[in-house]
């Protein structure tokens, strides 16, 4: 049996309440439910049962004291010149990069291969596709977005069910702040 996992930090309730009151005025847009708001740090894809284990474990000795998290303005992301997610930005700090560092180290000598995209911190808030409305005046009104802080003490690994409607996100270990031994 295969497990299609990924890395993420959950935000607290006031924050995501604070993205959902935001989830409208784009026509046809597929807004992320409540369970889905999450800030990735790594995607794993498809692993078979043994290899899970194996990243729970790397994962498990990963060290980090908490720190903050701010979540402010929104923006989106293209291909092909074509608007395909809106998102909540995540400011860049370097505790956030040095955890997704080590996730990423772990995942990597587990014998996963690297991730070759730019790490592009943000919650995902809208998907979109061709019959989507216009975004710009979603982008204007948000663009000055303070959804707020919070402090991230905890990481989870998380596995993805593809649905028809959307995909469920079920969390499968949680993975405290610790500092050094």
């Amino acid at each position: 049996m295969s497990h299609r996992l990924f890395v993420a930090i959950r935000p607290p309730e006031a924050v995501r309440d604070a993205l959902l009151d935001l989830m409208e005025g784009v026509r046809e847009a597929r807004w992320q439910e409540d369970d889905q708001l999450h800030l990735t740090l790594r995607y794993i894809g498809e692993v078979d049962r043994h290899q899970a284990n194996d990243i729970a474990e790397a994962l498990a000795a990963i060290r980090f004291a908490p720190f903050p998290i701010t979540v402010a303005g929104t923006g989106r992301f293209e291909r092909k010149g074509r608007a395909h997610t809106l998102f909540a930005d995540i400011e860049r700090t370097p505790p956030l990069l040095a955890l997704r560092q080590q996730v990423e180290r772990a995942c990597v000598e587990i014998g996963l291969e690297p991730e070759h995209r730019k790490f592009a911190p943000h919650i995902t808030i809208a998907r979109l596709n061709t019959s989507s409305g216009t975004i710009a005046p979603f982008l204007a009104r948000t663009a000055e977005l303070q959804a707020g802080h919070f402090t991230c003490d905890a990481f989870r690994l998380y596995e993805s069910h593809l649905r028809p409607s959307g995909s469920i996100y079920e969390p499968v270990m949680t993975f405290p702040a610790r500092h050094e031994p």
